[in-house]
């Protein structure tokens, strides 16, 4: 198995233990009692376990390398499911949810890592494949869930089969996971110098951030939007996030061409200009088919968003060997998780002083913040190089 492949194969794990937990929470709020306000505070504890570990995570790959990281969360990751099974109260389905993002959150920058070390070698931008890879696993997690759900399966017996698969798939990929830096580096890692003087950095974090945002609004809010705003039926308007997930994952499976013709500054200007005139579509024009479209062109424009940065971010930390990039990673990656676990509150507290047409139209403000990001990251990358 190459490199390549076995990277995949960890992303596409990433997006099944995701999309497994994700979709069966109705049957674990069900199981623990929880109301919809206590509910809400306990899967807060997954955004939090990803954005306090994702800063650790990117330090412990720089000092140790990120083989070892991405072994050990690919393994943990799983393995929490079946922990998560055995809440019995909305505080313990919390407190596993902490310590499933935290191991989400080691896999999330130890994988983006492997997968900077497979790009370096082929010199190919295949960054938003892989991010593909998480996609059709949470396809696949959500699928599975909903197939055990019906087999009217207990969240115990599924999760604990959903983490029997998970180790057989890291013991047959494990030899060829690539590897990031060594203990060579060791010094160049703990040096006080600071990836938080860097404005091409935290250019390129705002990117991350405004995309998280997005598509986090598109994630919790499409099918409520479709429902309540455009008239639809609960099945019908449940098909805009489906739209927005497929849009995204078939951009990034077939992206290559595009990034190379465009380069990664062009292309996530580009895909943010797109997806904020999508949500503008959605938000301006009162009819059901101008959502669909609106939220199928966001997942276009967005697709791009978090795997581009995350590989322009590597290159901003790499050394003269073509090691390096971790701490960058982590940066990335903490300020991403911020948007996710702020944009939908802050959407929801907008449609709750004004409408959800209003608040989506706001992201699709948020969202055209990406083109000068972008354009201000590109200069900023420039300036060095002409001095």
């Amino acid at each position: 198995m190459s490199p390549r492949l076995a990277t995949f194969v960890v992303f596409l794990l990433n997006g099944g233990v995701f999309g497994t937990w994700a979709s069966r929470v109705p049957a674990l709020a069900d199981q623990v009692g929880a109301e919809v306000g206590a509910l809400g505070l306990a899967l807060l504890g997954a955004s939090i376990g990803l954005a306090v570990t994702a800063p650790l995570a990117a330090r412990l790959c720089a000092l140790h390398g990120s083989r070892g990281v991405l072994i050990g969360s690919s393994l943990l990751s799983p393995l929490m499911l079946p922990v998560l099974a055995l809440s019995q109260s909305t505080l313990q389905l919390g407190l596993t949810l902490v310590a499933l993002g935290a191991s989400v959150a080691a896999m999330d920058v130890s994988m983006n890592m492997a997968a900077v070390v497979v790009v370096r070698d082929l010199r190919r931008p295949l960054m938003p494949q892989f991010h593909a890879g998480f996609s059709v696993g949470g396809l696949i997690g959500s699928l599975g869930s909903a197939a055990a759900a019906q087999a009217q399966w207990t969240p115990m017996r599924h999760f604990v089969l959903v983490a029997l698969v998970g180790v057989l798939v890291v013991a047959f990929i494990v030899k060829a996971i690539p590897g990031g830096v060594g203990e060579r580096h060791r010094e160049e890692a703990t040096e006080r110098a600071s990836v938080l003087k860097s404005p091409v950095l935290w250019l390129l974090a705002s990117v991350a951030l405004c995309s998280a945002i997005a598509e986090g609004a598109a994630a919790d809010w499409s099918a409520l939007f479709m429902v309540r705003e455009r008239g639809m039926g609960d099945a019908a308007g449940a098909y805009a996030y489906a739209g927005f997930s497929v849009a995204m994952a078939l951009a990034r499976w077939f992206g290559e061409p595009i990034q190379r013709r465009l380069g990664p500054h062009r292309l996530l200007a580009a895909g943010g200009g797109l997806a904020a005139t999508g949500l503008g579509l959605v938000a301006a024009v009162p009819f059901p088919a101008a959502g669909y479209a609106g939220f199928g062109l966001a997942g276009l424009g967005l697709a791009f968003s978090f795997p581009v940065v995350m590989d322009l971010a590597g290159e901003t930390g790499r050394r003269a060997d073509g090691t390096g990039g971790e701490r960058e990673l982590g940066l990335v990656t903490t300020i991403a998780y911020t948007g996710f676990l702020a944009g939908p509150p802050v959407v929801g507290g907008l449609a709750h002083v004004s409408s959800l047409v209003l608040s989506l139209g706001f992201v699709a403000l948020v969202t055209a913040l990406i083109i000068p990001a972008t354009w201000l990251a590109r200069r900023a990358a420039r300036r060095p190089a002409s001095v």
